[in-house]
């Protein structure tokens, strides 16, 4: 492999880490507390069944920018966003990028001042430092399954043994959490399936803030087609009501505040 220096255009030879990002916006209440800046970094080791973004998954198709520019733009936004909300930062796998995401949290932490919120599937999260972790406010951990067979099924790559030691490493530092559940009929509603992930949620009770059981849907049915890509799920209904309501029971009755 060629060790060449590569030369980067004037705008991106600042000093600072290179990353990939597919897209950014601002969210209010959805990616963490209050009104948020939210980028969301390309590249994914995942591909979980019901993915609606699948055109995040590949780190080569973002565009590529650095921590100084992210910080730049996040201060932009900063008399919006330092009152109650602050940067989120989702993907694809942001654990991907985790030094990107290191040194972004740092400089929002210290130069900005704002809440750092992290949407992440927990792969990689052995990569991540101490150091990351202690400049993340939040996390937004999804637990796609309850079991070591259902999540290598529904994520088709991820490992359920991953997911629940960065789990626990989140415990220890005690670093918040809200935890996301996709509810799929057919997939992962099974009500023993559903309890499971609960269980999973009480041994972290003590830095879960909320659960929220999000119903599955349809909307990244078209980028599937623009990709050239068979969707997964075709043919799979977005849950009822009725189907909602019996998982969230199976959550509070374990004494878990959720949402939906």
């Amino acid at each position: 492999m060629s060790t060449a220096h590569v030369e980067l255009p004037p705008e991106l030879d600042d000093g600072t880490r290179l990353g990939f990002v597919h897209s950014a916006e601002t969210t209010s209440g959805v990616n963490g507390p209050g009104l948020r800046y939210t980028m969301f970094l390309s590249g994914c080791p995942l591909r979980c069944l019901y993915c609606h973004n699948p055109d995040t998954q590949m780190m080569r198709l973002g565009d590529r920018t650095t921590v100084k520019r992210v910080l730049a733009e996040a201060a932009r936004y900063r008399p919006f966003i330092a009152d109650g909300g602050g940067i989120t930062i989702s993907g694809g796998e942001p654990l991907q990028q985790h030094q990107f995401v290191e040194d972004i949290f740092v400089g929002a932490k210290t130069e900005l001042g704002l809440h750092t919120a992290l949407d992440t599937s927990g792969m990689g999260g052995m990569k991540a430092s101490d150091r990351l972790i202690e400049h993340t406010d939040l996390v937004l951990l999804d637990i796609k399954a309850g079991n070591a067979r259902k999540y290598a099924h529904v994520t088709q790559t991820g490992k359920f043994d991953l997911l629940l030691e960065f789990a626990h490493r989140l415990l220890e530092h005690g670093t918040r959490l809200w935890i996301r559940f996709v509810l799929v009929p057919g997939l992962t509603d099974d009500p023993d399936h559903v309890a499971q992930v609960a269980d999973v949620c009480v041994e972290l009770r003590d830095i879960i803030d909320r659960v929220e059981v999000l119903p599955y849907h349809r909307l990244g049915v078209d980028k599937y087609e623009a990709l050239g890509r068979v969707y997964p799920l075709h043919g799979t209904p977005s849950p009822t009501n009725e189907q909602v309501e019996r998982t969230v029971a199976i959550f509070t009755e374990r004494g878990l505040y959720t949402l939906w």
